[in-house]
């Protein structure tokens, strides 16, 4: 099939995306008018948001641009796989692929080294720190676990098999072939990944072990367009916990979420009453986050949230390794600013729910 210049109706309908490989094969040219040192940004449209307005799509995969910013983003420096321009009301197709160019910005600081907690020639496990964002996002371009990747493993840089929020630390699990890629993704998709989180709650979860079943999607009522929330009309989730330890008022909590939904955790610890301590988005101050992102002042920040950042770590993942089938098992130890706030030295003997 080849591409009709007059009638964008098989694009729209998504078979132009399953017909066409070779016009997706191709890697669009920087453009004359955008600078050489203009980073460029990469969105796929997945399946489910199919036929969404370009503006609409960019402020999804973009919260912290204004609807007005977004306008004046695609105006300038947004395009599609041929080199053309993408204007605000263009309706997207499934597997589309926007190019937006952005100046390169003074990116706040951040780690810049990881760990190694496991590497053969198909998988790298990374231990993650508090504060390394995974993918690139508007304020963060070079700085991120992708970036670092990159500059440790030139063009042939592991691709990550999952995500976890910039503030949680961690395991990261990445492939090194496209293989164990596929096979990684479908293992995290369909549930077969072990997985468990060590939490430091702000108050101590009653009962002390249980399950938290609350269906969660986006809160439709707050200011913060990324922020989730449980009630009806969500996703199903579960979330098993158990309480290992106490200080305090506060409490280091084994998670081990059943589903993947985003900040499940993070939502389900909240909705019992005992927020992660740290958490700017889902703690006891519903003007955190908002005051956090817009500049406010980090000490007044970090005594209101109770730390400077959430304290979630991802500690444990189970599953078969892609290619030999074998069990492999990664741990990662409890960060050294989750035991000082908890007043923990030496190894955590830790155990799951």
């Amino acid at each position: 099939m080849r591409r009709c210049s007059k009638c964008l109706c098989k694009r729209r309908s998504g078979l132009y995306a399953q017909t066409d490989s070779a016009y997706f094969g191709r890697v669009t040219q920087r453009p004359s008018d955008i600078p050489e040192d203009w980073i460029r940004l990469e969105f796929t449209v997945p399946r489910e948001q199919a036929g969404w307005r370009a503006d609409l799509f960019l402020s999804h995969r973009i919260p912290r641009l204004s609807r007005t910013r977004v306008q004046k983003v695609l105006k300038r420096s947004a395009f599609d796989d041929a080199g053309k321009k993408i204007k605000p009301n263009r309706q997207l197709f499934a597997g589309e692929r926007l190019f937006v160019y952005r100046p390169p910005p003074d990116e706040p600081d951040v780690p810049r080294t990881f760990g190694v907690l496991y590497e053969d020639a198909d998988v790298l496990a990374v231990d993650k720190p508090a504060g390394l964002p995974v993918h690139p996002t508007a304020r963060y371009l070079q700085n991120t676990l992708t970036g670092l990747l990159e500059e440790r493993y030139g063009a042939n840089k592991p691709w990550l098999a999952h995500r976890i929020d910039s503030e949680t630390s961690g395991i990261v699990l990445c492939a090194k072939t496209k293989d164990a890629e596929r096979t990684l993704k479908i293992a995290f998709a369909h549930r077969k990944v072990a997985k468990l989180y060590l939490a430091v709650t702000s108050k101590i979860p009653e009962p002390r072990q249980g399950r938290i079943e609350a269906e969660i999607g986006p809160d439709t009522e707050g200011p913060v367009r990324i922020k989730m929330a449980c009630g009806p009309g969500g996703l199903g989730a579960l979330t098993e916990y158990r309480v290992l330890s106490t200080h305090g008022e506060s409490a280091l909590v084994a998670c081990r979420p059943r589903t993947g939904r985003q900040h499940q955790i993070r939502v389900h610890l909240a909705h019992i009453g005992t927020p992660i301590v740290g958490d700017k988005m889902y703690g006891p101050d519903a003007s955190l986050f908002l005051d956090y992102v817009e500049g406010g002042d980090p000490h007044d920040i970090q005594s209101r949230a109770g730390a400077p950042r959430h304290f979630l770590h991802a500690a444990s993942l189970e599953l078969d390794h892609p290619t030999t089938g074998r069990l492999l098992k990664i741990r990662s130890p409890l960060p050294s600013d989750m035991k000082s706030f908890l007043e923990i030295s030496g190894d955590l003997e830790e155990a799951a729910p």
